[in-house]
């Protein structure tokens, strides 16, 4: 008899990668608690109709990744009904919203949840088959607030506080708006256009997808598509001036709260319920696959699924990839030192070794280059060895203002002498 294991796909969490997990989702309680989010538990199966009404039949999770079957019916008068177990979570919450009647309170629903998701999907590092889900949403009706630009700072600024305060640093916040659905009706058309000619010589995905859902082809990450996806028409091209309006008010936003970000045209997100901003928080420490997690606004799901007008914003974050994130930081922390000190020539050589000893006595872990390399081979050593390569030269130690480089994400500064022992201990 053949030993049986875990479907492929899935797998067993065990002690002690579990205190891992428990520490990130305690971590996620306590700060949707700090911003007034309430936790909700939705079933992990819901009608089929939810997920094609909601998602969107021609997206790739709908058409390609659930997992369905017809519900057996118990007696003759009864009807078979298709279930779907729940292949995101958004479409749920926001069936809940409907169910219950919540936009009868005349309030702003702030909602939480944490639990398993499933799509069959093809399992590589951090992607399974069923993989669990940290998400919120914030909807309402429009009496409430729930169009204001201000939601969608307000939870962008959020996600920046929790990843630091999980210790990830050196993430990257993507931003982008898709528009009204006008506006993205329009670009899907335009795109295309610009794409038929064009399709042919793509990928068999692409030349599907540009057909049935064009704005999904700016989601290739196949690398011989690249110059003909940057080719084609930015959306930004046929943003109406509400849109447009949007958008600047939560950049305005973001930067009065000093939350970074990078404006990047081509992130559509793939799923049809999503309108005006979208975006996703990336970090170099999971490779190709960099996406932390990511969301956008969705003024018209509840309608599509027969609801009341209640516009929304939300996100889901991927624990898997939480974890393997985590863990690549904590490696990185427990072999690299907090700083190599590179000498820019042979006579830095005494000040560098004075530096280091000071930064070491202070309890950081400093590597000592040496002013005979050139740069670039002091770069090479330092990135080897240290998170971060400080570099000294007659300018720093005449200003006292040091260049510090953090090799994770790739940010350069100037740091004055006495912060210096606070920047290298973050």
């Amino acid at each position: 008899m053949s030993t049986l294991k875990a479907v492929r796909g899935t797998r067993d969490l065990l002690p002690p990668e579990t205190a891992l997990w428990n520490r990130i989702e305690a971590t996620a309680r306590r700060v949707f608690e700090r911003y007034n989010f309430g936790e909700i538990r939705t079933p992990v199966f819901e009608d089929t109709a939810l997920f094609a009404r909601g998602v969107g039949e021609e997206t790739d999770i709908v058409s390609k990744e659930m997992y369905t079957w017809e519900d057996r019916a118990r007696a003759a008068s009864e009807k078979t009904q298709s279930l779907t177990l729940r292949p995101e979570n958004t479409a749920g919450v926001v069936r809940a919203y409907i169910e219950h009647k919540l936009g009868e309170t005349g309030q702003l629903q702030k909602l939480y949840y944490i639990g398993p998701q499933f799509r069959r999907e093809r399992p590589q590092k951090g992607r399974y088959r069923q993989f669990s889900q940290i998400g919120a949403e914030v909807i309402g009706p429009p009496s409430a607030g729930s169009e204001s630009p201000l939601r969608d700072a307000e939870v962008l600024e959020m996600l920046a506080t929790l990843l630091d305060e999980l210790g990830i640093t050196g993430w990257t916040l993507h931003l982008n708006s898709v528009g009204s659905s006008a506006d993205r009706a329009r670009y899907n058309e335009v795109l295309r256009a610009a794409l038929a000619d064009v399709a042919p010589k793509m990928c068999g995905d692409c030349q599907r997808r540009a057909v049935t859902n064009p704005l999904r082809v700016l989601d290739c990450k196949v690398p011989e598509d690249q110059p003909i996806i940057e080719a084609l028409p930015k959306i930004d091209s046929v943003l109406g001036e509400d849109s447009k309006a949007h958008f600047a008010a939560v950049l305005a936003a973001l930067d009065t709260a000093g939350v970074p970000y990078e404006r990047n045209l081509r992130l559509v997100r793939g799923l049809d319920y999503y309108t005006r901003t979208t975006f996703e928080f990336t970090h170099g420490g999971l490779g190709a696959q960099n996406a932390l997690l990511g969301g956008g606004r969705y003024d018209g799901l509840s309608e599509a699924i027969g609801g009341p007008k209640a516009p929304g914003i939300g996100f889901a974050m991927g624990e898997d990839r939480l974890v393997l994130t985590l863990q690549a930081i904590e490696e990185a922390k427990a072999v690299k030192g907090d700083a190599y000190i590179a000498p820019l020539g042979e006579s830095m050589n005494p000040a560098a070794l004075k530096l280091a000893r000071e930064l070491r006595r202070e309890g950081l872990k400093v590597e000592l280059g040496d002013g005979s390399f050139r740069l670039k081979k002091s770069f090479e050593a330092a990135d080897k060895v240290a998170r971060r390569i400080v570099i000294l030269g007659e300018d720093e130690l005449a200003s006292g203002i040091l260049t510090v480089k953090e090799f994770a994400s790739g940010t350069q500064t100037k740091v004055p002498r006495a912060e210096l022992v606070d920047v290298l201990s973050k």
